[in-house]
């Protein structure tokens, strides 16, 4: 096993140290409880707890909302409004699945409207920044979709897409696969991540009409499988995580034209690893100083010191995801925790984070949990 594959005595005591000064901290014991909802892949939909960050309790508190196989979840800006991705094969009579939206009042979701994606196995929604604009991203299909918003209700489809492209790896990359919706961090592009096809599709955006016109495409190494994206605070650098090959491609975003360049790639395996596997999520701390990426079937969570100006990353260590296939990972609001959602173990892990050096804890609590795909702090 290489050096960072378990933390130091050192790094591991800095942690704990800095999980006890949360537990002790004046502020976060007076800190209320916070609504979390979590995204379920099964019939219950989008499930509701309680979080508790001076203890790192989760605390089940119901159904939130039923709608069958929710995969992503995601706040309007404002944070009045969530909407929901839905990956069932038909909808309203149609094969396709389904996007909802929420009003977000209390604790409490409140159901607003329904619509049908533009194919099936419906995987993810984002939100533009002006809370206008909502994208859909559909795997089994290979298409995306946009909908324009109105007071946190859902259009119909105002743009669709269908794509075509399909990569090496004959297993996984048949036919598109569109993945993973996002937005530049001057509102003015969309991107649509396509694992089938190996590439990410560039579009102008007008938030007015929820309209995307291509602009380019960014390809990525034949057999990666384009994932997920996510740009950094620095405004320029952006982390594209392939699922296919456990890479991630760092990347220049230029905001002349919304295009993307290769800067350099970062293999999240450890060396000599050959068995399954499949990168999968990325966080990325508020000041930009560190940035966290998951892989699945062997199942680790990899942490990274990054540039705040470069973006560029050097890696602190590898430590557990706490279960099975982690789906999406996410530090809370204080950034002293990162909870994981892990799909196939049904269970959410949390490990204490020291947020000086970044270095997440090798223990942490586990909560069980149906299916979890996706996590949001109300």
């Amino acid at each position: 096993m290489d050096k960072l594959d378990k933390l130091n005595r050192r790094d591991f005591m800095m942690t704990a140290s800095a999980a006890t000064l949360a537990l002790a901290s004046p502020s976060l014991a007076a800190t209320p409880r916070q609504r979390v909802f979590i995204g379920s892949n099964k019939p219950d939909g989008i499930l509701a707890f309680d979080w508790d960050p001076a203890t790192a309790e989760l605390t089940p508190a119901g159904v939130a909302a039923k709608l069958d196989n929710v995969d992503w979840i995601t706040f309007s800006p404002d944070r009045q409004f969530l909407f929901a991705a839905s990956e069932v094969d038909s909808f309203n009579g149609k094969p396709t699945g389904a996007v909802a939206s929420f009003r977000v009042q209390d604790g409490q979701l409140h159901p607003l409207s329904e619509q049908n994606s533009t194919g099936t196995g419906t995987c993810h929604v984002a939100v533009d920044h002006t809370g206008r604009v909502l994208l859909s991203a559909d795997y089994g299909g290979g298409s995306a979709a946009s909908f324009l918003v109105t007071a946190g209700n859902l259009s119909p489809a105002v743009w669709t897409e269908h794509y075509t492209a399909h990569g090496p790896n004959t297993d996984r990359q048949k036919s598109a696969h569109a993945h993973f919706a996002s937005f530049s961090p001057d509102n003015r592009f969309a991107y649509i991540n396509d694992l089938g096809g190996d590439r990410i599709h560039i579009y102008d955006l007008d938030p007015a009409s929820a309209l995307l016109t291509p602009a380019s495409v960014y390809h990525a190494r034949p057999g990666a499988g384009c994932r997920t994206l996510h740009f950094h605070p620095n405004g320029h650098t952006a982390y594209c995580v392939n699922e296919l090959d456990s890479t991630v491609d760092i990347l220049e975003w230029h905001k002349a034209d919304g295009s993307l360049t290769l800067i350099s790639r970062l293999n999240l395996l450890p060396e000599g690893y050959h068995g399954s596997t499949r990168a999968c999520d990325t966080v990325i701390s508020r000041d930009g100083s560190f940035v966290y990426f998951a892989n699945r079937d062997d199942d680790f969570l990899f942490s990274l010191h990054a540039d705040p100006k470069t973006g560029a990353l050097t890696p602190i260590g590898r430590s557990s995801c706490g279960g099975k296939i982690p789906r999406n990972f996410v530090l809370d609001p204080t950034e002293r925790w990162m909870i994981v959602a892990n799909q196939d173990s049904n269970n959410v892990s949390v490990f204490a984070r020291n947020p000086e050096t970044g270095v997440l804890a090798e223990q942490g609590k586990s909560v069980a949990v149906a299916a979890p795909m996706c996590i949001l702090f109300a």
